[in-house]
């Protein structure tokens, strides 16, 4: 189970996201809020995040409140992180997501032994860095948020050339939002675990609360390898 100030701290976070009054510990298990501005989602999207049994949402409109409220009657908390089971009781016309949103403190912190392998640390806007976004496509470059990242970048070289790289972008609440990136030819050497090991502990000595957000399997079993601990999710829609 998460520690109790990892868990007021990550709802901390987005409770301050959402731009509008609503909270985790709402007499509600689902607190709808309207806020044209949240920063959880787009503009003009519905933010949906779920951590532990509880939910927070923002919608743009009175109209798209009343919407989602009613589907508060239908569905369970989770279901509001499923893309499928909000289809069946709200028009969705795009989503992005889910993603699993996934914490530690220096309690959890499994780190990665370097062995022979050494971890260098670049400046963020290093042009090595940069071609390993070229090097691992934009899509993946993109997902990962590495452009991003305000802290240093943590690489691992192979041949002088960095084909891996960590770090991590400043969010409120004293938050650091993870990013990982491998070469395509590199993955599955255990660079990313690295890499990220490094970042986190540099987040946390910095008395940061390291958060990582994950789309697909591979970026979560990094994460659980590290001694992230997935809290919940976040999704996105833009609804009719």
């Amino acid at each position: 189970m998460p520690t109790n100030s990892v868990l007021t701290r990550a709802h901390a976070l987005w409770e301050g996201l959402a731009g509008a009054p609503v909270s985790f510990s709402s007499t509600e298990p689902v607190d709808v809020a309207i806020s044209p501005r949240a920063m959880i989602c787009p503009q003009g999207w519905a933010g949906f995040i779920v951590l532990q049994g509880r939910a927070i949402v923002t919608v743009p409109s009175a109209s798209a409140a009343a919407a989602v409220r009613s589907a508060v009657a239908e569905l369970s908390v989770e279901d509001f992180a499923d893309p499928g089971m909000l289809g069946r009781v709200l028009c969705l016309e795009e989503v992005l997501g889910p993603a699993t949103l996934a914490y530690l403190d220096e309690h959890d912190f499994l780190q990665a032994p370097t062995g022979s392998v050494s971890v260098d640390r670049l400046s963020a806007e290093h042009p090595d860095v940069r071609q390993l976004e070229v090097l691992a496509g934009e899509h993946d470059s993109e997902e990962s948020g590495l452009r991003e990242i305000t802290s240093p970048a943590f690489v691992v070289r192979i041949h002088d050339k960095v084909v891996a790289a960590a770090g991590y972008r400043m969010w409120p609440s004293r938050t650091a939002h993870m990013s990982v990136l491998t070469a395509p030819g590199n993955r599955g050497q255990g660079l990313a675990r690295l890499t990220g090991s490094v970042a986190v502990a540099h987040a946390l000595e910095a008395g940061l609360l390291p958060q990582w957000r994950a789309r697909t399997p591979q970026s979560q079993r990094v994460a659980l390898a590290l001694g992230f601990r997935e809290l919940g999710a976040q999704l996105s829609a833009r609804l009719s």
